[in-house]
Order: structure tokens, then C-alpha cells, then sequence
């Protein structure tokens, strides 16, 4: 059964910004329905055409390109709440590709209907935008990781970054959170191969600094975690969910 926008689940947590009654009304006209889809499928293909726009309701993905010779890089990690499609929905074609990790229901929104977003909604407007610069702001951070940082330094960020992002959307159990993608998720996403991955992760867990495990993150020891990730505890912000 479709959930209606009003008894949408996301709308509870802290970690997004209230709806006015407005906003409520013009999203639920906004959204055309609902998709579930297997873990492993491909909801968006890297220079295609979608008619569809998304907000994750539930489960978990990757976004990733690939290079003519296969070899892949992971751009982020896909979480409840996140909006997917709107490069494609502004440039006519996607730019990435988008997979589901685990089982996921997607809200969509028809791709023609955007400029109607733009024209007679500009705070939703204003929301996307708000959205597109999160998501620009977290690829120089990445970009920083990759270029600068070293092995156990990308490895403890990124498994700080994505603690954070489950335990703000009430998915971690205190210091223990849901993280069911695989080591070549995370080597895909840090530049990294498999094997050093592999072995960094040993590292953080024979220093009882943090255990990745049966799709479990535990983080043993947060305040080095933050010191091999060269980064400082962050607050939170609320954001938009679309």
C-alpha cells in the first residue's frame, strides 16, 4: 500500500526540517506513487533517460560510475531520505548510475513535473537547491579523502561519515549501527583496493577503534576514530526531505 506523504515515516526523525501544511499538500500532488525493488537492482543507468525522480522511504544503495574498463567508482552512499534524480531530471540524462544494496521502496516523482516544482512551489525549489549544494560540499570532501588523505585516514572518515548519517536518521543502537554493504562498497568509494581495505579494517579492529562485521559498524572508540579521520565532531543540521 502507498504511503500517503502525511503518515510518511522520514517526517518523524529530528534530523529533517518540519512541513508546513503547504508543503505537505504540494508534495503529496507531487509524488506519483511508490517503487520496491530488490537488492542489486539498477534504478538509474549511467547516460540514460529516466522519467522518474526519487526519495528513498526505505533501504540502503550506492551511486557509482564506471569506466570503460569496468573499473568503478562509488560517489555516495545512498540512505532513507535521500533524493535521487535530479541531475538527470535537470541535464536529460543521468550521470551516475544507482543500485540497490539492500531491499528498497522509492517514492518517485514524474521528471516532467520539476519546472511545475520550480514555478509554483519555490520553497521546494529552494529545498532542491539546498539539497544540490549538500551533495556538492560532500564531493569536495571526498575529493579531499581520496586526494589527501591516507589509507586508515579515509577508512576512519568514511566510517565516521556514514555512522553519523545512520545515527541521525535513528538507525544506530548507540554505538552500533546497520552497515550492510560490502568491503568493495567502501574501496570503491576511497580509491582503495580490496586487500588494503581489508587490512585497515584489521587495523582499526586489533586497535579496538572500530568493528565492521555481519553488516554491523560498532565504534569502539569514537574520539581516536575522529583523530586517525582528521576531523572534528560535527553538529547536525537539519535538512529537507522532498
Amino acid at each position: 500500500m502507498t504511503v500517503e506523504c502525511k503518515n510518511c515515516p522520514l517526517r518523524k526523525k529530528d534530523c529533517f526540517l518540519p512541513f508546513s501544511q503547504q508543503e505537505l499538500a504540494f508534495t503529496q500532488g507531487f509524488k506519483s506513487g511508490e517503487l520496491s525493488v530488490d537488492a542489486g537492482t539498477t534504478i538509474q543507468i549511467e547516460g540514460s533517460e529516466t522519467p522518474h525522480l526519487y526519495t528513498i522511504l526505505s533501504g540502503m544503495g550506492v551511486r557509482y560510475k564506471t569506466l570503460e574498463n569496468g573499473r568503478r567508482q562509488v560517489i555516495n552512499f545512498i540512505l532513507p531520505g535521500d533524493f535521487v534524480g535530479l541531475q538527470a531530471g535537470v541535464m536529460g540524462e543521468a550521470a551516475h548510475s544507482v543500485e540497490a544494496t539492500t531491499p528498497m521502496v522509492l517514492c518517485t516523482f514524474r521528471r516532467s513535473d520539476l519546472w511545475r516544482l520550480f514555478q509554483n512551489h519555490p520553497g521546494r525549489a529552494y529545498d532542491l537547491v539546498w539539497l544540490a549544494a549538500s551533495e556538492e560540499a560532500f564531493l569536495g570532501q571526498s575529493l579531499v579523502t581520496v586526494g589527501q588523505r591516507k589509507g586508515l585516514e579515509r577508512v576512519s572518515w568514511a566510517l565516521l561519515k556514514l555512522f553519523d548519517r545512520l545515527s541521525h536518521l535513528g538507525l544506530a543502537n548507540g554505538n552500533r549501527a546497520p552497515l550492510p554493504y560490502r568491503q568493495q562498497d567502501v574501496a570503491d568509494a576511497l580509491g582503495l583496493s580490496l586487500v588494503h581495505t581489508n587490512k585497515t579494517l584489521g587495523v582499526l579492529r586489533s586497535r579496538r577503534v572500530a568493528k565492521w562485521s555481519e553488516g554491523e559498524l560498532h565504534i569502539l572508540d569514537r574520539e581516536k576514530l575522529q583523530g586517525y579521520a582528521l576531523i572534528e565532531e560535527e553538529d547536525v543540521v537539519q535538512r529537507p526531505l522532498i
